[in-house]
């Protein structure tokens, strides 16, 4: 769907309005001779939001006055849950999606810990820039697969919803994704071999806080597939223990994707930090350098 709206004849029909400004600028417009047109694609959402508003007086969120009520009894990590499902968490639910957070905040000088760095260094007064540097090279290879494990926890869910037994369904997924060449999400690491601790941890505390259910216990049968289906064991990474143990919990799968996106902004803020006071953004691009071999040709 696209329509056609002008910019100056929606903001005076705006000002002229006895509605919402907001609201009469939503409204499509005719064209005007002489005046430039943009073209909206896709379907408009109602011009609302549920998350916040302020006046003078206040600032409410989620239906909760921030000053009065949230500031001094909210953790962050509560207030994260507020945000983006508009109830506060059960006491299981903020546990595991605290420690999600903690369990992914840092890994070392990671590709995005190192862009981050390397941008600081080239603007120190654009720490925003540096942020935003680190955080577009956070993706499924570098920081995490929590929303595709969670993804693929859900298809062999549904596999034995329809019929087929936990081993089965574990299997049959698994294959699947071996005979279409395609990586399996959750499972395997560079550096944590035969086991990432982060992840053995996560379900070790599913366990014992009794909380392990079908997501714990789907991921615990996928490793064995996994191994069998790839001739070789690939452990279970922290993303797949994030996914099974959230959703045991029932943390909308949104939650599951975006915790690791927050939690690692929250490492480069450290790291940008040290870079302010112990420098090693242009270190890391001079050893970059040195270890490179050109491999062009030579100019005549």
């Amino acid at each position: 769907m696209v329509l056609s709206y002008n910019l100056k004849a929606a903001a005076s029909q705006a000002l002229r309005s006895p509605l919402n400004g907001a609201a009469a600028l939503g409204a499509p417009i005719d064209e005007v001779p002489g005046e430039e047109t943009v073209m909206l694609i896709g379907k408009r959402g109602a011009a609302a939001s549920a998350i916040s508003t302020a006046d003078s007086a206040r600032v409410t969120v989620r239906g909760r006055d921030l000053a009065g009520d949230l500031m001094g009894s909210a953790t962050f990590t509560e207030f994260f849950f507020l945000l983006a499902t508009g109830r506060m968490p059960s006491a299981e639910q903020r546990f595991f999606l605290d420690l999600a957070l903690v369990a992914i905040a840092e890994h070392g000088l990671t590709p995005s810990v190192q862009a981050a760095r390397m941008t600081y260094a080239a603007d120190p007064a654009a720490l925003q820039g540096a942020v935003a540097a680190g955080v577009l090279g956070c993706g499924a290879v570098v920081l995490g697969t929590a929303g595709l494990a969670r993804a693929l926890v859900d298809e062999v869910l549904a596999a034995i919803d329809a019929g087929a037994s936990p081993d089965e369904a574990a299997e049959r997924v698994a294959r699947e994704r071996r005979a279409a060449g395609k990586s399996i999400p959750g499972f395997g690491h560079p550096l944590h071999k035969p086991v990432d601790p982060r992840a053995e941890r996560m379900i070790a505390l599913a366990h014992e806080r009794g909380v392990a259910g079908r997501g714990v216990d789907c991921a615990t049968r996928l490793t064995g597939a996994v191994a069998r289906v790839w001739g070789k064991a690939l452990p279970m990474n922290v993303s797949m223990a994030i996914a099974a143990t959230l959703r045991d919990v029932d943390v909308p799968a949104s939650l599951i994707r975006g915790a690791p996106i927050l939690a690692r902004t929250a490492g480069l803020l450290a790291h940008l930090g040290e870079e302010a006071e112990t420098p090693i953004g242009f270190f890391m691009a001079s050893q970059a350098e040195a270890a490179i071999r050109y491999s062009g040709e030579a100019p005549p």
